[in-house]
Order: structure tokens, then sequence, then C-alpha cells
């Protein structure tokens, strides 16, 4: 469980930070320390967690749900998140996504081997691969969806 804590701990500090702290407490209706000791990984805090209003008060303001990410991630499940913002809305089909698929790819790849070339993967380095991965997983999905609809045609 210490592991679980801590990875959901340090999910808890990335969301209120993406809000940040004063917003944050203003959402929540919590002290700056309070909101600090749900994500410390000191002793004495390691079995405090963020009620789940909060998280979700926090979530809806914030750029991306970090929590709900890693409570998926802890049980093996996969979240569709699309945060893209396209001018406009696209029916392109199979051939579209295809093309979209292999651009996807060719930015993950040129994204890992620029991060490799010192032969460490930083943090900004890996959430940036992060990003690029998550871009390419929906377009897959966009992908299954135009098949899907194909096929029921």
């Amino acid at each position: 469980m210490a592991g679980v804590g801590s990875y959901l701990k340090k999910h808890t500090e990335a969301l209120v930070k993406d809000v940040g702290i004063e917003p944050a407490c203003e959402l929540t209706g919590k002290s700056k320390a309070t909101l600090g000791r749900y994500y410390s990984d000191n002793e004495e805090h390691a079995d405090r967690f963020m009620p789940i209003d909060a998280v979700a008060a926090l979530e809806e303001a914030s750029s991306y749900p970090h929590v709900t990410s890693a409570l998926a991630d802890l049980k093996g499940i996969t979240l569709s998140y699309d945060d893209r913002r396209k001018n406009t809305d696209s029916k392109g089909g199979i051939n579209s996504d295809v093309i979209a698929l292999s651009q996807r790819f060719a930015m993950l790849m040129a994204e890992y081997q620029q991060s490799i070339e010192d032969g460490v993967i930083t943090v900004n380095e890996a959430k940036r691969l992060i990003k690029e991965t998550t871009a390419l997983q929906q377009v897959l999905i966009d992908m299954k969806m135009h098949l899907d609809d194909e096929t029921v045609s």
C-alpha cells in the first residue's frame, strides 16, 4: 500500500499545482497546510488523502484529471481523455486516421530519440513522451470508432 499511497500523493500534488495553490484553497475550502498534508510524503501524513469531493472540484478546474488518471492506472484501466481543440470537425474516416496515426507515431519517435540522446529520460522528457503517447492513443480510438461506423453501415 505504501507504493500506491505515494503514487496517489504524487498525482494529488500535480493536481493542486495544476490548479494553483490559492485557487485550490478556494475551490476546496481547505488551507494551504491541509492541502500540503494531502500530498506530503512525511510519515506522519502517510494515511491522509484528499477527500473525493475536493478531488472532483479541483479536476473540474484543472487541465487534466490527474488523480482520476492515477486511479485508473492503478486498476489497469485506460481512460480516453480528449483535450484536442480542432478547428473543424473532421469526418475524414479511415484514410485520414491512417495518415494521422503515421504522423503521431513519427512525432512520438522523434520525442523518444531526443529524450534518450544523453542516455537519461528526464521528468520533462517523460511528460512529453506521455503526451505524445496519449495523442497516439487518441488517434487509435478515433480510428476504432471510424472502423466501427463503417462496419455497422
